[in-house]
């Protein structure tokens, strides 16, 4: 099973040769293919072989490649992740419009609920107590957008009151990093199962090429905000965008098993096609965090 993160920081040239990921840089380093869950290419001037490319495609191993300010910018996504892709496109399109307004409600009820969660580990038991009488007033499709007011205490909560997630500073910084990179694990499992991104639940932009992926993370989301609550950035640099990458090796509880977060990802993934298919919102699985 592949665990590692590897992050290409230099400038380099990457190549495949016999099973493994060749770094060529001030030194040379190999890496076998089968061990790399994530490969971040940090830096604009690292170049790849066309033969890697192809294996690591193959190999479903997720690709980010950063700008020249070291933010992802895009990934390579398979154009087929599942041999009955066509057959799952269909079923995606004609997924009922009342089973996807169930699952959107317990996508949000749950991402509320932990948020509630970690103010009250927060001792902010005022405002957890405010998200937790939101949760039971979530409607089909969040009608009266209670998600939308939870942000706003929980935000607040976290962060002071003057705080907006429309502002320029470290702290959104590196929530919108953080956020990218749980988005882009989902990219990734959705595709592995034969879906397509751009069909969501809820979300339906037209320009959004991941509306799926930012329906599904919704509950992810929370770690994230742990991780920069913790990291309370000034200036939001490298060191801190290594430490964001760090939690997709934390463990997690789902499904009454100890996984990592990006198994936890895979997991949860199936989990919502499977009752999105089956009509039956109690075969989703939500992860549990290890206080």
């Amino acid at each position: 099973m592949s665990w590692r993160v590897v992050i290409i920081s230099n400038q380099a040239k990457l190549d495949y040769k016999m099973g493994y990921l060749v770094v060529r840089g001030k030194e040379t380093y190999r890496i076998l293919i089968d061990e790399i869950e994530t490969l971040v290419l940090e830096n604009p001037v690292v170049s790849l072989t066309g033969c890697l490319i192809e294996v690591l495609t193959q190999k479903k191993v997720k690709v980010i490649f950063c700008d020249s300010k070291r933010n992802p910018t895009a990934e390579l996504i398979p154009h087929h992740g599942s041999h009955d892709s066509t057959s799952k496109i269909r079923t995606q399109v004609a997924w009922d419009r009342d089973i996807k307004a169930e699952i959107w409600r317990e996508i949000i009820s749950e991402k509320i609920r932990k948020q509630s969660q970690f103010l009250r580990f927060l001792g902010k038991d005022k405002e957890s107590t405010l998200l937790e009488s939101y949760i039971g007033q979530v409607e089909m499709m969040d009608a009266t957008n209670r998600e939308g007011h939870a942000a706003k205490v929980y935000f607040n909560a976290l962060f002071g009151m003057d705080f907006t997630r429309s502002a320029l500073n470290p702290v959104n910084a590196a929530l919108n990093y953080g956020y990218s990179m749980i988005l882009s694990a989902f990219n990734r499992d959705i595709c592995a199962n034969g879906y397509l991104t751009q069909l969501g639940i809820f979300h339906n932009n037209m320009f959004n090429h991941f509306n799926l992926s930012c329906d599904f993370m919704e509950p992810y989301r929370i770690l994230v905000d742990r991780e920069v609550y913790k990291l309370q950035p000034q200036q939001f640099e490298s060191d801190d965008k290594h430490a964001l990458w760090k939690l997709m090796d934390q463990k997690v509880i789902i499904n009454e098993t100890r996984q990592t977060v990006n198994n936890a990802i895979k997991i949860f993934t199936r989990s919502v096609f499977e009752a999105i298919n089956d009509a039956d919102v109690s075969e989703l699985l939500f992860f549990e965090i290890e206080e």
